[in-house]
Formats: C-alpha cells, structure tokens, sequence
C-alpha cells in the first residue's frame, strides 16, 4: 500500500490541504520511525509505523479549520473518528485505530463524556507500541506554523495541562520510554 495513493483519493494533490496533510505527516512519521530505529527492543513494525503514521490525519477535510485549509462541516475534534471511518472503508483497519486513537495521549471514555465532546462514546487509546509511538511523535508537529519543526517538550506539556493532568502523565512517560 502506498499511503499517497490514498491521500490523493481524497486530496488535491499540490493544494495548501494536501501540503499542510502530508508534510505534517512526513515529520510525525519521520520521528516515529527514528524512535523504531533507537529501540528495537520495542519490537514496533517499522513498515507498519510509516504508513499510518503518513495516514493518522487523513479524515481533517471534513471538519472546519480554516486556518489548516479545511472545509468540511464536522469540528476538528471529529478527524480521528473520521479518517477510522475513512481507512476502514478503504479495507485498513489497524491503520484505522491509529487515527481514531492518536488525539492527545488518547482519549478515554470518561474524557469524552466530561468534556462533552462529540465523538463516539468509545474508548480511543492507543494500545499497541506502533499506536503509541505514532501518537506521541504526532504531539512535537503543529499542523499550522513551520510544519517541520519540532515543538519543545516543554511547549508540547504546556499545552496538555489544559486537557488534564492524566494526558501530561501519559506524554512524560512515553519521554521517559521513547526518547
């Protein structure tokens, strides 16, 4: 499978979308895959990790984010049901829980219902090693700004403090086991 030959079903190839989508996404997989290569102990399918890593965002043309280029009608939160329904479709379903589990460190059940969010009420955490490393190499790459360049750790867990202290205790340890 060739990732692209999916985004460009759904993508304008070249537009300021496609661009934002898949240099975003070459950086998410880019540190994902070095994280692969720094721990083989993990035992993570490096192939596996590039290609959902290049997909994790696929479902954001349907929701409204204009600074990102987005036109749909869903809100942004709603791009990881999406793309899973999306990828599904498509007859990917491992790929598919990677973009319905990789928003903060996960979202669990009790999240979703205190914060009133609307999504399904389902458990969205990442559970296999390739999940997990892709979710938290996602957290270092805004999809606005310079794409390509690495957020500190220290900006990255100012910004999940207002998500919880529970999202900041998940990205510190994966600091702890990845990095």
């Amino acid at each position: 499978m060739n990732p692209l030959d999916i985004i460009n079903k759904y993508y304008c190839e070249g537009s300021p979308l496609w661009l934002t989508l898949t240099e975003h996404s070459k950086a998410v997989r880019d540190k994902a895959l070095d994280i692969v290569a720094r721990h083989p102990e993990l035992n993570a399918d490096a192939y596996f990790v590039s290609e959902a890593a290049m997909l994790h965002d696929i479902g954001i043309f349907m929701t409204h984010a204009p600074d990102l280029h987005c036109t749909g009608t869903y809100p942004y939160i709603c791009h990881g049901y999406l793309g899973r329904q999306l990828l599904e479709k498509e007859g990917y379903p491992l790929h598919a829980l990677v973009c319905e589990r990789h928003t903060g460190t996960g979202l669990s059940l009790s999240d979703i219902q205190s914060q009133g969010l609307p999504i399904p009420q389902r458990n969205m955490i990442p559970l296999t090693i390739e999940e997990q490393i892709i979710c938290f190499a996602d957290k270092f790459y805004s999809k606005s700004r310079s794409l390509r360049q690495a957020k500190s750790i220290d900006k990255i867990i100012k910004a999940m403090r207002k998500h919880g202290n529970h999202q900041v205790a998940q990205f510190e340890s994966w600091c702890q086991q990845f990095l």
